[in-house]
């Protein structure tokens, strides 16, 4: 039997998220080993990884679909085809200095030493700038380098920014953006094609739920037409009369967007009884 692998971060910011969101897909992972996991409702293995490790083994084909940070996949630069951004694990890669510094501008780290993990990413950043650095690579507490004095500015994934200011540092530059994306090779079987079609299906679905509300009120029947106008629903809403003739209820779906101005141009018809609720899957 056909089976996808898709690979996931074993601990780590994205473990947690990966999780649910396979979850949320309807696919329940059966209690496995510390590497790999099985599904028992969904021709699907999970392997448990290094986030550095994902792009590589899905370029080579150990696995056939990853969900990884666009800043890792970027900074290792292996042959992966980027699917969905999943909307989880936003953050960014900034240089940072000392809070106390009195930062001019991008030309400071003209000569600068700099610790970081993501030495590609910095390199062409600072290249393109034309600017030269010296690059101290460092795989884990890159904030502690300034004050220990093995360099003089950081670049590293900030997401709060907490950490920075925990160790004396504020943010001068955003070099790029991130979030966690579902990655995969081309070169997949048929049958691995068509399982993946199914399970990015199920992934739209529910990405396309998190943008929409399901909304039910009351109107008066003198301002319907005006409400129907404001809720146009992926076709067009539901109403159903209640028992008071001049009342009607009308059920349908806005964007999040648009959410709090529809909601006051409703309450300005006369719409009474505004019941907002999340939406899990949205199927087209």
């Amino acid at each position: 039997m056909t089976t996808l692998k898709i690979a996931i971060q074993k601990g780590g910011r994205l473990s947690e998220k990966s999780k649910e969101l396979i979850k949320k897909l309807g696919i329940r992972v059966k209690n496995g080993g510390k590497l790999r996991a099985e599904a028992d409702n969904f021709p699907l293995e999970l392997l448990y990884l290094r986030d550095d490790d994902i792009p590589k083994y899905v370029a080579r084909g150990v696995a056939d679909l990853g969900i990884v940070g666009q800043n890792v996949i970027v900074e290792k630069t292996h042959e992966v085809q980027e699917i969905r951004p999943l909307g989880f694990g936003k953050c960014r890669l900034c240089l940072a200095v000392e809070k106390d510094l009195d930062y001019p501008g991008l030309e400071w780290f003209e000569g600068r030493r700099v610790a970081t993990s993501y030495p590609k990413i910095l390199q062409e950043y600072f290249a393109t700038n034309k600017i030269k650095v010296s690059i101290e690579e460092i795989s884990g507490s890159v904030e502690i380098a300034p004050s220990i004095g093995l360099t003089d500015a950081v670049f590293d994934i900030v997401s709060t920014g907490s950490t920075l200011i925990m160790n004396g540092l504020k943010e001068v530059e955003t070099v790029m953006r991130s979030e966690a994306v579902l990655v995969g090779r081309q070169d997949l079987s048929p049958e691995k094609q068509a399982l993946v079609a199914k399970l990015v299906f199920r992934l739209d679905s529910l990405l396309r739920s998190r943008r929409y509300k399901y909304i039910l009120l009351n109107a008066p029947q003198a301002s319907l037409d005006r409400v129907l106008q404001l809720l146009p629903g992926m076709k067009s809403p539901t109403v159903m009369p209640l028992a008071d003739e001049s009342w009607y209820s009308v059920h349908s779906v806005i964007h999040e967007e648009k959410f709090w101005e529809i909601i006051d141009q409703l309450k300005d018809c006369g719409a009474e009884g505004i019941l907002i609720c999340p939406i899990e899957n949205m199927v087209l």
